[in-house]
């Protein structure tokens, strides 16, 4: 539950951030503008197109009585496009860091300059950047998947597709959004995806608490562009949360009986980023 309630902390902080700092709010839409048109498009012709899958999908409906084979295609229609809509939730983040990546490798730096420091980047150039997003987007989108479909199928449960299903779909879009969120952050430390998948599985309900209510806030197109800049942010800070760095800045200002702890200085020949560590 202490877990649950950080993230959502987290995004607040991130939103709070990013209104306070008026021209990386600007900055980060730009990307989120784009892409929403093009996902807002996709999404209308999917709506249209709906019926025609469903169709193609249950030609073993064809003989059934028209009462049964019409509630099952209206059932797959409608379960469809849910199903893409999780998946545009998951692909908008993504698509919308890989447009928007030198956006938002910014707005994240300025985010950690903020909170106590930027660890220094990998130094690699922005097409190997590029490439890395993508592949590793495209990693998280097949992990997605793995439990996406199944869920897709079992909506057709009665009761418990209609109640359950729905609750583990937003659980688990809530989770790999966290994750592809929180990219921008563990990429500059240099930790690849599958390592940051593990280190997030550690903390799910901190992920949980951060990513579940952007995907219900995400499911309002214009909601989902206006909080993308604040989202980002509050990633960086969790990110700082899993890498131990925030609990140190914590350790590093409280209070003690002599009074204001100071951080401890490094010895010499000691590099003081040393002692941070992403475990």
């Amino acid at each position: 539950m202490r877990d649950l309630t950080a993230g959502v902390r987290y995004l607040g902080r991130g939103q709070r951030w990013a209104v306070g700092h008026g021209r990386w709010f600007g900055f980060g839409l730009l990307p989120a503008v784009v892409t929403l048109v093009l996902y807002a498009g996709a999404l209308t012709a999917l709506a249209f197109f709906a019926d025609d899958v469903a169709i193609w999908a249950t030609p073993f409906a064809d003989e059934w009585d028209e009462f049964w084979q019409e509630s099952l295609r209206i059932v797959f229609a409608v379960l469809f496009w849910i199903a893409s809509l999780f998946v545009s939730i998951l692909t908008f983040t993504a698509v919308t860091l890989l447009v928007g990546d030198p956006f938002y490798e910014k707005l994240s730096e300025q985010v950690e300059e903020s909170e106590g420091g930027c660890p220094p980047g990998t130094d690699r150039p922005l097409w190997l950047e590029l490439w890395t997003s993508l592949r590793d987007s495209l990693y998280v989108l097949w992990r997605m998947l793995l439990f996406t479909v199944p869920l897709f199928f079992l909506g057709f449960l009665p009761v418990v597709g209609q109640t359950v299903i729905p609750a583990l779909g937003f659980a688990v879009s809530g989770f790999f959004l966290a994750v592809e969120l929180s990219s921008v952050a563990m990429q500059r430390r240099g930790i690849p995806v599958r390592e940051r998948m593990r280190i997030l599985r550690t903390r799910k309900t901190l992920a949980l608490g951060f990513g579940v209510p952007l995907v219900l806030m995400f499911l309002v197109p214009l909601v989902a562009v206006l909080l993308m800049p604040g989202a980002v942010a509050g990633a960086a800070m969790l990110v700082r949360d899993l890498t131990g760095e925030a609990g140190e800045e914590r350790d590093a200002h409280e209070p003690t009986a002599d009074g204001p702890r100071t951080p401890d200085p490094a010895q010499p020949g000691e590099d003081p980023r040393s002692s941070a560590s992403y475990w």
